[in-house]
């Protein structure tokens, strides 16, 4: 998925009841100090009562006391799961497996990790491996699905999350996901009572018509869209991400004004987040406002420093200023993140050759020509894409 919304923006909701699981002693463990399972149980206790400080010391002074102690490690990358600590959850989690590879819990956990970190690649063969030992696991079972659907993989999306579905009718963003998911695959009628079931579900609700717009766009209905997300706009103009939607709307009309407007409005909302800065700098290329273009691509990157389409729209501005070599500079960062995007190479090599640099320029062109070649019969429109996964619920400190 490119635009290069996140998943970019995963679906603005997926809100998921979850519980992250926790790990007692192993039965019969010798403990190597006679106060072991009393300093487990008080750490056990603080993570219970959210004092993640408390647990989180609790669970290392375990660890001073038995290193191999699978049960802390285990609760030790709860604390740093919750706390959105998620490197240190990870190597917590990783460290817990490595010393008992059969637990279950440590795989769910690590999947969630890897899920809230938006690594789909990695999450799906966690949640997958809970499913094998665990048929019946719900909770896998849903995230496995989500993740699928984050991967663009439909198919697997769908087969993994239908035998959910009579206990999912009343969750609009399982339905979101489920009616997205048909639609891609060409099912039409299963995609509009979907869709249906969220309109009955949600009623007129700003989140409602927020998500159901979202889907429409998401399957290019762009005229389907557009009243729902301005009802959505309408009927609460704080609900995060609406604008950011509209905007992407409005931009793929060529209503580029009201696109800034829309994102303007977003950025108010949820400043943390670089989409719509990065999507603002885009409208102002395409307005011809270079030094707002650099500004709002600048911004971007200062939130998410790893954006190859703000580093190569930032290319772009420059090129187009006349400072070549700065742009040549950003769009190769670019390239080397994502060198699978045609448009990247391409405009690295008309970069290139209006630095004279023509053997470097003509590389790169042909790249750009073998790229699309092998994408045809693939039409995304660049900037369409899901919003990130917000945080699950049960996993705030």
């Amino acid at each position: 998925m490119n635009t290069h919304e996140p998943t970019e923006m995963r679906t603005p909701a997926l809100l998921l009841m979850l519980s992250i699981l926790t790990v007692r002693p192993v039965p019969g463990q010798q403990p190597p100090a006679h106060d072991l399972r009393a300093v487990f149980e008080r750490a056990q206790n603080a993570l219970v009562l959210k004092d993640y400080a408390g647990a989180e010391r609790g669970f290392k002074e375990v660890l001073q006391l038995d290193p191999r102690s699978v049960a802390a490690y285990s609760n030790l990358g709860v604390v740093y799961l919750r706390t959105e600590r998620y490197d240190a959850a990870l190597r917590a989690f990783l460290e817990a497996r490595k010393l008992n590879p059969a637990i279950p819990g440590v795989d769910l956990n690590l999947g969630l990790t890897y899920y809230h970190k938006q690594d789909f690649v990695k999450a799906i063969p966690e949640f997958s491996q809970v499913l094998r030992l665990q048929p019946d696991n719900y909770q896998a079972r849903y995230l496995l699905g989500m993740s699928y659907f984050m991967q663009d993989d439909y198919q697997r999306a769908v087969e993994t999350l239908e035998p959910l579905a009579s206990g999912e009718q009343g969750n609009l963003d399982f339905l979101f996901v489920l009616g997205i998911s048909y639609g891609k695959l060409k099912r039409a009628a299963e995609s509009t009572r979907a869709f249906d079931q969220m309109v009955r579900v949600g009623g007129d609700t700003a989140h409602s018509h927020f998500l159901l717009g979202k889907a429409y766009l998401d399957l290019f209905e762009n005229q389907h869209a557009r009243p729902e997300l301005e009802k959505a706009v309408a009927l609460d103009p704080k609900l995060g991400f609406v604008h950011f939607n509209l905007g992407v709307l409005y931009q793929r009309l060529g209503l580029f004004e009201a696109a800034a407007q829309e994102y303007d409005a977003e950025m108010a909302i949820t400043p943390q987040e670089p989409w719509s800065y990065e999507n603002r700098g885009e409208v102002c290329l395409d307005l011809g406002q270079l030094d707002q273009a650099i500004k709002f691509y600048r911004q971007a990157l200062a939130r998410q420093s790893q954006s190859p389409k703000s580093l190569a729209g930032l290319g772009k501005a420059y090129v187009r200023k006349g400072a070549t070599a700065q742009g040549i500079h950003y769009l190769r960062q670019a390239v080397a993140l994502d060198p699978t995007t045609a448009a990247y190479h391409y405009q690295l090599g008309q970069a290139y050759l209006k630095a004279g640099q023509r053997e470097e320029g003509g590389k790169e062109l042909a790249t750009a020509q073998k790229l699309q070649a092998a994408a045809r019969g693939k039409q995304e429109d660049q900037l369409s894409g899901k919003l990130p996964p917000p945080p699950l619920a049960g996993t705030k400190p």
